[in-house]
């Protein structure tokens, strides 16, 4: 078959077959640059998938993303610096169609190096404010070049810090507005985190729960502008400023989302997880990482839902707070279960051997399992 497709002039389809597979070798990739003109055309889109995740310390990929500014933008950076000899007419490729991955975290950093190495390797001089407010131009143009080329994106991964209680991300708003930038994404994380004046004021303090609330309200816009979202990530903070995304029925993931992962969620006082687990209709996998408290205000709810719960990843420190009803949790939905990672004390009211009895009796798909056991000394 590889035989007949190099006599029918398909040898470009083959060797990028092969090429792909150098997709995180960066230092493999450059050198199949430099070999001709088709090993370099077949390389070059996978060095750009995500070029903001390329350890070598090496930002000059931002000024060639900069040579795709429109005038109006190039003369705001200029009241910063002069950036006019940055922009190079020879350029081979469309690079910004290429991006797959992109996190506004990695934006953010790699805009801060970049800038930095700028300013010393041309002598500029600025004071702090100007250096903040060119970085954000530079990170807001990055985003509108994304979107004027219109990329077709596999993975967003978008970093939202709440300060009492406003969301403190520039380019959110602007995301919102472009709803085809975000339209077919397979993989949208968000990471969101709330300073302790958020936490504490959501339950505590009207004014601040409505501006959470009208926040929360926009997240569940993003989320609304996918017809394909199958796995999202939620992290850290109060499971209250997710019940209400969770819980909406306005957004159209309730049929495609297959993929779940709660990452240090304080499920605490929590009244409404079977709500939110009922309405997912094709969930395929549930990965609970580091979340608490695991006892049986949050079993309770697990087990009494009609749908299968397909719990494959749990991984618990000593903060889980389990009890006995974690056996519940393992004896229905242990079959489903496939990592298992738990460093604990045994000073607790499930034993080491009914812990371990209930591993070996329920779980029977665990491809990964760890326990580090943490003794307690007492002088």
């Amino acid at each position: 078959m590889s035989s007949s497709k190099i006599f029918s002039g398909e040898l470009p389809e083959l060797m990028y077959e092969i090429i792909k597979y150098f997709r995180n070798d960066f230092t493999t990739l450059y050198s199949c640059i430099l070999v001709n003109r088709l090993w370099c055309r077949l390389s070059i889109p996978l060095l750009w998938e995500n070029p903001f995740s390329i350890p070598t310390k090496n930002y000059n990929f931002i000024e060639i993303y900069l040579c795709n500014l429109n005038d109006d933008l190039k003369s705001k950076l200029n009241e910063y610096v002069s950036i006019n000899n940055l922009f190079s007419s020879n350029i081979l490729f469309n690079y910004p169609s290429f991006l797959k991955h992109l996190s506004t975290q990695l934006i953010d950093s790699s805009v801060m190096e970049w800038s930095m190495n700028f300013y010393s390797e041309n002598g500029y001089f600025i004071d702090l404010n100007s250096i903040v407010n060119f970085d954000r131009l530079v990170h807001s143009s990055l985003i509108k070049i994304f979107i004027e080329n219109e990329v077709n994106l596999y993975t967003l991964d978008i970093d939202l810090f709440f300060y009492h209680g406003e969301i403190y991300y520039d380019n959110f708003e602007l995301i919102l507005q472009h709803p085809n930038f975000i339209h077919n994404i397979r993989n949208l994380n968000l990471y969101i985190t709330c300073n302790s004046f958020a936490r504490f004021s959501y339950n505590n303090n009207d004014d601040n729960n409505d501006m959470i609330i009208k926040n929360f309200t926009s997240i569940s816009q993003i989320i609304n502008l996918h017809q394909n979202l199958k796995k999202i990530l939620l992290s850290y903070d109060n499971f209250p400023l997710y019940q209400r995304l969770l819980l909406s029925k306005d957004y159209n993931c309730l049929n495609t989302l297959n993929t779940i992962i709660l990452f240090r969620i304080d499920f605490k006082g929590l009244n409404n997880l079977d709500k939110v687990f009922e309405q997912l209709n094709v969930l395929e996998s549930i990965h609970i990482i580091y979340c608490y408290p695991l006892n049986i205000g949050f079993t309770q709810q697990i087990i009494n839902l009609t749908k299968p719960f397909k719990l494959k990843t749990l991984i618990l420190d000593d903060g889980a707070q389990i009890d006995e009803s974690l056996i519940l949790l393992l004896q229905k939905y242990g079959d489903y279960l496939e990592n298992f990672w738990y460093e604990f004390k045994f000073d607790r009211s499930i034993s080491r051997q009914q812990f371990f009895e209930s591993i070996t009796k329920y779980c029977k798909n665990i491809k990964f399992f760890q326990i580090s056991e943490v003794e307690i000394y007492f002088c």
